[in-house]
């Protein structure tokens, strides 16, 4: 900084004494030197690192200017945070770093900007450090002001940058030996541009989101670390699901947004994955992993294999654990920094996230009085009004004359469900008895919504025939103070944690729910059943998704029909689909009308030539003729005229899993995408994130739930 500061001195040596032949120029300069410099619009940037690079990236153009006003406010920076982006980042800047609120993520750099440099290769202006950059502006004013250019300066790091004029000022990087041969800045090669202020560079800075939020939904991931082709975490692919729902509330729901009825909708990710993965299995599955393709076999221990932890009982227990303390933590933190937050919670998984929010759903207590803060907690067993004490079942089984015994060894309900034969046998109780106990326990553990009034409703989840079938994913256990998932065909039985809200709606992208229940033994669910403490359910996929499954026909098996067909967010289908069933209703038409013409055709020939018989035939024929019509069509193809199908059939009503709404939403698939399935199989199943129409559909439902609808429906 030595030739910085002589330059300067250099500088305010010759400001006061100017030549008399400048003298008439520098009194007008001196005259409008307010005009002709203005000071410098600092915007704020933070550095990610992306693919091992520093990327500078700008904060939105609200949050700059509350640390620009934090920092202007005159007041000591240390110990200041200020909140960004929605809240989701706080900017401590004094430290001048940024910090992730809910989630864990390393701390970003922050830098209060003003000049920038960008060489040949480099893809976006890089910011210089506060401190050059103040150097380079005092030198700009003073070039401006005397208009005296071609100002030499040379960074920290020994690189120079010269100053031609106000629209030429290049940076040159030292080469080496440069000092040894004295060789000029010409001479080093190509220069990098520099530029001053924000407003010169070609960078994007978006507005600022809007500080009412509406309505928080929680996004849980599915396997592996990654949650699409570009190997990008829950954190970045909920980013852009958020950035696409900020757009889509002012395109279509624009009268809201005009008339402040609406602010936003908050997505926070829940990763599950990371915690799975630190309990040290991964340096357990490493002793046992083969050496070859090293690289497969990690991404299946890292990926594929999250499937079978789910299904282990100690895994899948560390999972729906980390899952409902992520969200209870999320939930309470969000209340303290958003404390006049008015609005619903809503849940999403995508792939086995929605699997696991399923099951945590499905094992909640309708009741949150009696929930604690602490973890444990909400595995409450029963509500105590509403379950028969150990002598009424007695009584009812005949067996009152044996609770003396019962009270004597101190033996309650819970006690009794972990008593064997044996025990009973010491407690002096007959043989006869003892059977009836045991079986009534035996019952009653895996019998459905047990102690549960408001499930037992949801009987006949499975309607399998053997006892061993019959189990459902609303029972419970009665061993020991757990609420458990207990189903005797292969699914782990799990001390299930509760949330602290009752969530408004499921939303589940490309999911295997009805793959896992079928697997699990249940062949249907019973359309009376609903989640205890969630109204909503919506089972959203892709078609050509090869993860995802249907829900609807293990609710309605008897009947077959479509799922409901999102619509296009710029309104009616695609448009190759509308040619498609252009074309389809065409084919059927023009088939319809040659297959008349060969009928009346033969009619003619085979006519009888009698008069009498003619005239006879010709009526019958006008009678037969719309039977005909009508059946023939259903015949060839009970497609061919959706539309009068449409009006004919009765709305289908498949239960109360989604408050007697549809549940199945499929999603239409691209142009480029209905040319080869195969090729985008993998990518239909991770396209959630940046889908409109997906984040449409959750938009529109959670806003129905306030009374808020779209400008114009979609058809």
């Amino acid at each position: 900084m030595s030739s910085v500061e002589s330059h300067q001195e250099q500088l305010s040596q010759s400001d006061p004494s100017p030549s008399p032949n400048s003298c008439s120029s520098f009194e007008l300069i001196d005259m409008d030197a307010g005009s002709l410099y203005e000071p410098v619009s600092p915007h704020w940037f933070y550095c990610k690192i992306i693919d091992s690079k520093e990327t500078w990236i700008p904060f939105n153009s609200e949050d700059s200017q509350q640390l620009e006003e934090a920092y202007g406010s005159g007041k000591d920076c240390n110990g200041r945070i200020v909140p960004t982006d929605g809240g989701r980042y706080d900017v401590h800047l004094g430290e001048r770093m940024r910090f992730a609120v809910y989630w864990d993520e390393p701390a970003s750099e922050v830098r209060r900007c003003t000049w920038f440099y960008k060489g040949d290769k480099d893809n976006k202006y890089v910011p210089y450090s506060e401190s050059f950059s103040q150097v380079l502006e005092e030198t700009y004013m003073l070039a401006v002001t005397l208009d005296e250019w071609k100002k030499k300066l040379e960074s920290p790091n020994r690189e120079i940058i010269i100053l031609h004029n106000p629209k030429l000022m290049v940076h040159y990087q030292p080469v080496a030996g440069s000092d040894e041969w004295g060789s000029a800045p010409a001479e080093q090669g190509r220069p990098r541009t520099v530029k001053r202020g924000v407003e010169n560079i070609s960078v994007d800075i978006h507005g600022g989101e809007p500080l009412q939020i509406d309505h928080l939904v929680f996004v849980v991931h599915g396997i592996g670390p990654a949650c699409d082709l570009r190997f990008r975490s829950i954190v970045q692919c909920v980013n852009d699901f958020r950035s696409v729902s900020l757009n889509l509330l002012q395109t279509h729901f624009k009268k809201a947004h005009e008339n402040q009825q609406i602010g936003r909708v908050e997505f926070l990710p829940v990763n599950w994955h990371s915690p799975l993965h630190s309990t040290g299995v991964d340096v357990d599955l490493q002793r046992i992993t083969l050496p070859s393709i090293n690289r497969l076999r990690h991404f299946t221990n890292n990926t594929i294999l999250d499937v079978f932890f789910y299904n282990s009982p100690t895994y899948c227990q560390t999972i729906v654990d980390t899952v409902a303390s992520e969200m209870n933590r999320i939930y309470k933190l969000f209340l303290q920094r958003n404390p006049d937050f008015k609005g619903g919670v809503s849940i999403a998984g995508h792939s086995l996230g929605s699997l696991i929010l399923f099951d945590i759903l499905t094992n909640q207590k309708d009741s949150l009085g009696d929930v604690d803060n602490k973890k444990d907690s909400p595995n409450i067993f029963m509500d105590q009004g509403d379950t028969p004490t150990l002598e009424e079942d007695l009584k009812k089984l005949q067996l009152s004359e044996f609770f003396s015994i019962f009270e004597k060894e101190k033996v309650d309900k819970e006690a009794l469900a972990l008593c064997t034969d044996k025990d009973l046998q010491e407690m002096g109780i007959p043989l006869g008895p003892r059977r009836k106990i045991l079986n009534y326990v035996r019952t009653r553990r895996n019998s459905v919504g047990i102690n549960r009034p408001t499930l037992q409703s949801a009987s006949g989840v499975n309607m399998s025939n053997t006892p061993e079938e019959s189990e459902h994913y609303s029972g419970t256990s009665e061993t020991g103070n757990d609420e458990c998932l207990d189903v005797g065909i292969g699914q782990v039985s799990v001390k299930y944690p509760r949330l602290i809200y009752k969530p408004e709606i499921f939303f589940a992208f490309g999911s295997p729910i009805g793959m896992f229940l079928t697997v699990r033994g249940l062949k249907r669910i019973d359309p009376n059943y609903k989640f205890p403490t969630c109204k909503g359910f919506f089972n959203i996929y892709h078609p050509f998704d090869p993860v995802a499954y249907r829900i609807e026909p293990m609710v309605v098996p008897g009947v077959e029909f479509e799922p409901m067909l999102i619509p296009h967010h710029k309104g009616r289908k695609r448009m190759h689909l509308e040619l498609r069933e252009g074309l389809t209703r065409m084919s059927m038409d023009l088939k319809n009308n040659l297959l008349g013409s060969l009928r009346m055709a033969w009619k003619s020939f085979t006519r009888a030539p009698y008069p009498a018989l003619q005239a006879s035939e010709t009526a019958e024929e006008t009678e037969a003729e719309p039977e005909s019509s009508s059946e023939k069509p259903s015949d060839v193809n009970t497609d061919e005229s959706p539309v009068a199908v449409k009006e004919d059939v009765p709305p289908i009503h498949v239960g109360m899993l989604n408050g007697g709404q549809r549940i199945d939403y499929v999603l239409q698939e691209k142009p480029i995408e209905s040319f080869n399935e195969y090729l985008f199989a993998l990518q239909s199943h991770l396209c959630y994130w940046e889908s409109e129409d997906t984040v449409l559909l959750v938009l529109k439902e959670i806003y129905q739930t306030q009374g808020i609808f779209l400008d114009q429906p979609l058809q």
